[in-house]
Order: C-alpha cells, then sequence, then structure tokens
C-alpha cells in the first residue's frame, strides 16, 4: 500500500487546483483520475464561460464572488482565456428583472456594462427584447488549462493517476489515516478530497457514508457553426427565457444552452440514488437542437442560420436549495463520516478560489495559507446595505 499525505479523488480542474493549493501544506499529495486524462468531463463539457457576475442578478452574493474572482483567475490563467469576442446580455421583455434592475445590479457588484451599439441591438428582436449590454465576460479554453494544470502539478511534484478509480474510502487502522481501495490497488493518505462533482455521492455510498442532498441533470450542449454576424460575438438572453450562445474556444465553435431543453431529466439523490456515469451512459439521447434553435431564433433570428455540428452530454451537479435563486454557491464538509474526509464540491470555475480559501480558514492544515484576495471596497465594488435593492 502506497501512502501520501493527501489524495484528491477528481482530476477536474478542482481536483487539480486544489492538490496544487495543498502540496504547499504537504510532502506528498496524489491526483486519482478515472478518466484516461485530466479535465475530460465536466470541465470540458460546459459553455466555458468566466463569469464576472452577470449571470446572476437574483444571486447577489453569487455575483459578487464571481465578481472579485473574475480578475484573480483571468491573471492567473490568461494564456488559457479567450477575449477575441464581444459578449452582450440581453434584458428579454418577459425577463424576471428588467433592464434597469440589471443595470442597478451591475452597478451594485461593480461590474461595467454599456449601452450595446446600433449593429448590435439590430440582431435582436424589439418585440421580445427590453435592452441590450455589452459586458465584460471571456472563455476559457479547456485544453489550454488542461496543458497548463499538469504542467503545474508536474513542477510541483503531485502524482497523478489516471485510468484508475477509487471503489470506496474506510478509516485506517491507525485511526487518523484513510485508506483508499482503487480498482487496481491501495493507497493509504492522511488527508482524502472528494472532489469528483457528479459521482460525489457514488464515492460516498460506496464507503457506506451518509448522502449528500444534491440534484443530478443530464445536460446536452450542442456545438455550432454560428452565422457570420455572431462569429465574434457571444450572446446571453436572460432571465427566465434563459439561453446562451459563446465561443467554445477548445474546438474554436460556439456552445448552446438552453434553460428549457439542455437539461433532458434530473433526480434529487434524497429522494432515490442513481450513479450519474450509468445514466449517462443508458440515457436515449436524441438531440433537442432544433427545439432550441427555433425557440432562440424568435429572440435572436440570424441564429436560422447556425450549422449544428454535435452535441456533448454530461451531467450537472447543484444544490437544490438554489434553484430558486440560480445562486451557485460552493458545498465544503469535513470530516464528512470519516475525520480526515473532506468533500469538495464548486459549480463555476471560478468558484475555485472561494474554495481554496474556505479551506484555508477552516481545515487548519500546518504550512496552508495564501494571500487574501482584495476586499471589495479596494476593488471599487458597492456592497448594499441591509434593506437597499
Amino acid at each position: 500500500m502506497r501512502s501520501f499525505d493527501a489524495v484528491i479523488i477528481g482530476g477536474g480542474f478542482f481536483g487539480c487546483y486544489v492538490a496544487l493549493s495543498l502540496r504547499r501544506a504537504f510532502s506528498s499529495v496524489a491526483v486519482v483520475e478515472r478518466e484516461p486524462d485530466l479535465l475530460t468531463r465536466a470541465s470540458y463539457v460546459n459553455q466555458a464561460r468566466v463569469h464576472n457576475g452577470y449571470h446572476y442578478p437574483r444571486s447577489l452574493m453569487t455575483a459578487l464572488r464571481s465578481r472579485v474572482n473574475f480578475p484573480r483567475f483571468c491573471e492567473e490563467f490568461g494564456d488559457c482565456v479567450e477575449t477575441g469576442f464581444t459578449k452582450l446580455y440581453a434584458i428579454a421583455r418577459e425577463s424576471k428583472v428588467t433592464a434597469m434592475q440589471f443595470e442597478r445590479f451591475c452597478h451594485n457588484i461593480g461590474a461595467r456594462i454599456d449601452s450595446a451599439p446600433p449593429r448590435c441591438r439590430a440582431l435582436f428582436d424589439s418585440t421580445l427584447i427590453e435592452e441590450v449590454f455589452v459586458v465584460r465576460e471571456c472563455a476559457f479554453n479547456a485544453v489550454k488549462l488542461r496543458a497548463r494544470l499538469k504542467a503545474l502539478l508536474t513542477d510541483a511534484g503531485v502524482e497523478v493517476l489516471c485510468g484508475t478509480s477509487v471503489r470506496r474510502v474506510a478509516q485506517g487502522n491507525d485511526g487518523d489515516s484513510l485508506d483508499l481501495e482503487l480498482v487496481d490497488g491501495r493507497l493509504s493518505a492522511g488527508h482524502v478530497f472528494n472532489c469528483t462533482y457528479s459521482q460525489t455521492n457514488t464515492i460516498l455510498r460506496q464507503s457506506g457514508l451518509p448522502l449528500l442532498p444534491l440534484k443530478h441533470e443530464l445536460c446536452e450542449q450542442p456545438l455550432l457553426v454560428p452565422p457570420p454576424p455572431l462569429a465574434k460575438l457571444g450572446v446571453t438572453v436572460i432571465d427566465g427565457p434563459f439561453f446562451s450562445t459563446m465561443p467554445f474556444p477548445a474546438r474554436g465553435l460556439h456552445s448552446l444552452h438552453h434553460v428549457r431543453y439542455t437539461p433532458h431529466h434530473f433526480w434529487l439523490d434524497q429522494e432515490e440514488y442513481r450513479d450519474p456515469e450509468d445514466n449517462i451512459r443508458s440515457a436515449r439521447k436524441r438531440s433537442r437542437y432544433p427545439y432550441m434553435i427555433r425557440d432562440i431564433a424568435r429572440f435572436v433570428p440570424v441564429l436560422e442560420r447556425a450549422t449544428y455540428v454535435e452535441s456533448l452530454w454530461e451531467m450537472k451537479t447543484v444544490l437544490p436549495q438554489n434553484e430558486i435563486d440560480d445562486g451557485r454557491p460552493i458545498l465544503l464538509r469535513r470530516d464528512h463520516g470519516l475525520r480526515n474526509l473532506t468533500v469538495v464540491l464548486g459549480a463555476k470555475i471560478d468558484n475555485i478560489y472561494d474554495v481554496i480559501d474556505t479551506m484555508d480558514k477552516t481545515l487548519g492544515l500546518p504550512g496552508y495559507s495564501r494571500q487574501r484576495e482584495p476586499s471589495a471596497e479596494a476593488l471599487g465594488v458597492h456592497q448594499p446595505r441591509q434593506g437597499e435593492n
């Protein structure tokens, strides 16, 4: 049995970044990833959006955290970020927030917002769209991000074990360490971090530990060639008839998301447990792209001329309590069922700094610390007073 100070289960972006951070506290750290390579699942199959707060007008805390984390991510991973496009946010007339409310919200979180020029406004049906804004948002290239993280892990001396998976985690005989049973061997670790996203409860269930209340959605992400007027644009329409199309740098295409048609089905683990991986393999994957594009073209008629390429499929896992406000907080559970077993679940790539800062404050690991982020006041962000809308 090989021993490490810390083992991270899951080689997505969160697992890899957590491993790099833990290397400051521990001399031996390993990442265990079931797939043949890192960042091939949920870290790849998503809209690749680096959030700057605009996406969450009904969840001020999520928006503010994105606003604070955005410059940190762009600075640290600037070579993996695509900025060569204009991002538009359009407010539907049937939206849950008005254009005026959206502008006020952006001001409150300190996010820049400008009125869109006439050529951009002309792309939208004005009978359905109240206002169009130019914002600052970008997309990450998951392939470049994978290469960057692999190099960082190598330089930091983090061991990466791909092509194997953890069957269960149990308390070691000494009462402090944890034993990990893999499909092809065993590991021992002083600390274990479950960063497996949709497989979080699978690891817990196989280990005989309490499940977390999670919602899983089987999601379809179509990839398309945009019509020429949209080649250098990203478009998001909020908030109600919510859809978005933006560059997908890893493929040189555009992705498409529609709040109604992207999720094909869902379930709650607190009601019934299903293995998300089995669900992906067995699900009948019939694309809803025709329904998506037909509805979207009502708002942006030029999108009828887009060319469909293929659809990517993946599980989306969220906390059910945030269905109302669409917030995306992190989940971090220390000593979940076993001493020194920590569960980490984040929903957005820029969430990673909240994860690391929370670990810094709550885990109390020796030698584990990081420079604190600038305060909201230092960033010039207006924080609403109690009772202020």
